[in-house]
């Protein structure tokens, strides 16, 4: 534990933090769904891929904790209300999409195309698709609708502009990640050989 917690992880998760409050407040708001189209997810897709799955999963629940507690960080909203409101389901599901992302993307080695697509596919995976699967049950939950029109409100109008925040988080990720480690941004020491 005394190399996994250090003051740049913790920077950068506040820094991350912060990308993602303010992304909140970039959205449109479509008349038939309290579902806003947003660049969160983009900011969770990033966030957990560069810091890696700790700092990933520290950076999100820290945003979604202080809102739960009433601090207005997402779309200037705060307190449990937002977080039991009809897009709470998708939140809770930030600080995991965040991990798995982490966890995932840090295990793809290799510069080649086939890096970039597997990048995509997992972000795809966890950072639209996964989110949808805690969302859209709790939509048709609050909105009182059949899971079959909470899909019509809450997923597949979001589908290709996911797909293409994917695409544009595996094009920032890739060349990042090349050159900036996990290890380096967090300024964690590599594991030797033999601690491994």
């Amino acid at each position: 534990m005394k190399n996994l917690i250090t003051t740049r992880g913790i920077a950068f998760s506040a820094l991350f933090g912060a990308l993602l409050v303010v992304s909140s407040y970039l959205n449109i708001h479509l008349g038939f769904t309290p579902i806003p189209i947003s660049l969160e997810n983009l900011v969770v897709m990033l966030t957990g891929a560069i810091l890696g799955p700790l700092y990933g999963f520290i950076s999100v629940a820290l945003v979604v904790v202080l809102t739960a507690i009433g601090i207005p960080l997402l779309h200037g909203s705060g307190g449990f209300a937002l977080l039991l409101g009809p897009t709470g389901g998708f939140i809770w599901a930030y600080p995991f999409a965040a991990l798995l992302i982490g966890w995932l993307v840090k295990r793809i080695k290799g510069r080649g195309p086939l890096t970039f697509v597997f990048t995509f596919l997992i972000l795809e995976l966890f950072g639209s698709l996964f989110l949808y699967l805690l969302g859209v049950p709790w939509l048709a939950h609050k909105a009182g609708v059949s899971l079959q029109k909470a899909m019509v409100m809450g997923c597949y109008p979001y589908l290709p502009g996911d797909a293409v925040k994917a695409v544009l988080a595996a094009i920032i990720l890739v060349p990042i990640r090349q050159v900036f480690p996990v290890t380096r941004i967090i300024g964690a020491k590599q594991r030797t050989a033999a601690a491994k």
